[in-house]
């Protein structure tokens, strides 16, 4: 029965154990639970409490898990699937009615129900059977809607996608139930004669085709031109963090179905290590429809999280991140995770992204987050000696330069000046922009009009902020590439008495890198700027077999990478360490 005053069943048997202290909940579950009661107040919604029974029935009936056995749905499931399909809502719509006997048809209003769910973001802890959830509601709507309706699964790999149907595909082989038992019977061989003896849901090369609906379920790249302009009723997107992706691709799937009533998409992820794109303005959006700045009730939000990394150490706080901690992962699991993060600092902050729903800065696979954490007092180093690395590889986007100070006791104070495009400042995406404009702020990124840099115009910035704070510049180390007229500039104007080369690669790379590892670890390399901090943030270090080390510049674009530079600065230090003593 419709109501727009009862409460959701298994939100509230989920709701009163929270209120008990039974089940620990993160801040933006918390937000999200306002919104479901604010859903309940509301008189213009209206909860169907029959309509999730029957999803969960044909779930537990007809489908299986991957290695076929029988799938049973945990609450969280429920809880969450009761969202999507347990709110309804009226709207008056100018609907044809044909005339009857041989008279001219005519439009007329009618009252339409609509479901009020139409998009559904789950970001949850790895291990929680996403693909599972996301599997269900595909083979729902591919089986259970009798219209022709056409839909989508994408991950950021073709094979991970294919995940995503593995399950249902059993369940087909399977035909656990009595409706699967119908839909499979017969032969998939056969092409003549009645369609009776021909099986009615058949794992094809197309996808999972039913044939009495002509349905039919694909998957597809995660890439704009590949999903915008579909009519896709049904989709899912899984592991949209956890890619390294620059589009939007639930933002191009919502195109094509909003030509449809009543569709779904389902977007599934754990926390993800790369930060910045289009995964980071998405969730800036969600913030704001959890927090009540936009109001948004198609959309439904479990956002699942530990909301401060020091309840790492606490066991009984890990639900918050994975709910489902104990059924599909186990606590013996998440504790060699968390022994792993604490003796080895390069797979922390993945753990911490993919376990507990905690975004670290970056990738930051050679340097730990304590390490990337800028000083909060303010250091000017006026009128003292030190070596400039340049980094110029990049000159139609970026160009990075760190100054190194030689300080006592060992210390190394940093000061950073970067450039960028006016054009690559305007095409970053908004988490990105953001990110950039806090660096322009505090003066260490600088933006130039045009679509190329010039390296002149750079060197005279560069030279007025040399002779601003009065820094004595006694070596000066650079990457060849790309540094001819930056290069020409500097020796014509200060000589070439203590220019280094710097050639990128495991042969001169690897040692510097220990030393600034060591140094960082130590905390004795003193930088105040939250640029030096976001490149450090994003610094991958590639090893080979003998343990040498190079700087992996992976999305070069779209960082600025400061790190490059502080080697090139510290390899002509070394190299000209008497002039410093």
């Amino acid at each position: 029965m419709l109501s727009n005053t009862a409460v959701p069943k298994y939100y509230g048997q989920f709701r009163d154990a929270v209120l008990r202290g039974e089940i620990p909940v993160c801040e933006t579950v918390s937000l999200e639970m306002n919104r479901i009661d604010q859903l309940i107040e509301d008189p213009r919604f209206y909860y169907d409490d029959k309509a999730v029974e029957g999803w969960i029935a044909f779930c537990e009936n007809e489908l299986t898990l991957t290695d076929g056995g029988d799938l049973y749905l945990l609450d969280t499931f429920k809880l969450w699937a009761e969202e999507v399909y347990g709110w309804y809502y009226f709207i008056e719509r100018s609907v044809f009615e044909p005339g009857q006997h041989g008279k001219p048809g005519r439009y007329v209003k009618r009252v339409i129900k609509k479901r009020l769910t139409q998009k559904q973001y789950l970001i949850v802890a790895r291990g929680s059977a996403k693909t599972v959830y996301g599997m269900a509601h595909q083979a729902y709507g591919l089986v259970m809607d009798t219209s022709t309706t056409h839909q989508v699964t994408t991950a950021p790999t073709m094979k991970q996608a294919e995940e995503m149907l593995s399950p249902f595909r059993t369940a087909i082989t399977r035909a656990r139930g009595p409706l699967f038992k119908f839909l499979t019977d017969g032969t998939i061989y056969s092409t003549k004669g009645d369609r009776y003896n021909r099986q009615k849901l058949v794992s094809t090369k197309k996808g999972i085709e039913n044939f009495m609906t002509g349905s039919l379920l694909e998957v597809r790249p995660m890439s704009i031109a590949k999903l915008q302009g579909l009519q896709n009723k049904y989709s899912t997107v899984d592991e949209w963090l956890s890619g390294d992706i620059r589009e939007d691709p639930i933002g191009a799937l919502e195109q094509g179905a909003s030509k449809l009533d009543n569709y779904l998409i389902i977007a599934m992820s754990s926390e993800g290590t790369v930060r910045n794109g289009a995964g980071d303005t998405i969730k800036m959006e969600l913030m704001d429809i959890l927090k009540g700045e936009y109001y948004n009730p198609h959309v439904s939000i479990w956002w699942y999280k530990l909301d401060d990394v020091k309840e790492v150490a606490n066991p009984e706080m890990w639900v918050k991140a994975a709910p489902n901690l104990g059924k599909t992962v186990s606590y013996e699991t998440y504790q060699q995770d968390v022994e792993r993060a604490e003796n080895a600092p390069a797979a922390r902050n993945d753990i911490l992204a993919k376990r507990f729903g905690i975004p670290m800065e970056g990738y930051t696979y050679y340097f730990t987050y304590e390490e990337t954490l800028p000083f909060k007092r303010r250091q000017s180093y006026r009128g003292m000696p030190c070596a400039l690395g340049a980094d110029l590889s990049q000159g139609d986007d970026f160009c990075a330069f760190t100054f190194l100070f030689p300080l006592r006791r060992g210390e190394y104070g940093i000061k950073t000046r970067s450039y960028i495009t006016s054009r690559t400042f305007e095409r970053l995406p908004v988490a990105m922009h953001m990110k950039y404009e806090e660096f322009i702020k505090e003066g260490s990124l600088v933006v130039m009009e045009g679509t190329v840099l010039d390296m002149h115009a750079v060197y005279e910035d560069v030279e007025a902020m040399i002779e601003e704070f009065d820094y004595d510049i006694r070596a000066f180390g650079y990457d060849p590439y790309n540094a001819t007229e930056f290069l020409q500039d500097w020796i014509m104007r200060n000589g070439e008495y203590g220019v280094e080369k710097v050639i990128q690669g495991f042969k001169t790379e690897s040692v510097p890198l220990g030393e600034i590892k060591k140094l960082s670890e130590d905390g004795l390399l003193i930088f105040d700027e939250l640029l030096m901090s976001f490149a450090m943030g994003n610094c991958i270090v590639l090893e080979d077999t003998n343990g040498n080390r190079k700087l992996y510049k992976k999305r070069h674009e779209e960082k600025i990478d400061n790190v490059a530079a502080l080697m090139d600065a510290y390899v002509a230090y070394k190299r000209m360490k008497e002039d410093f003593d």
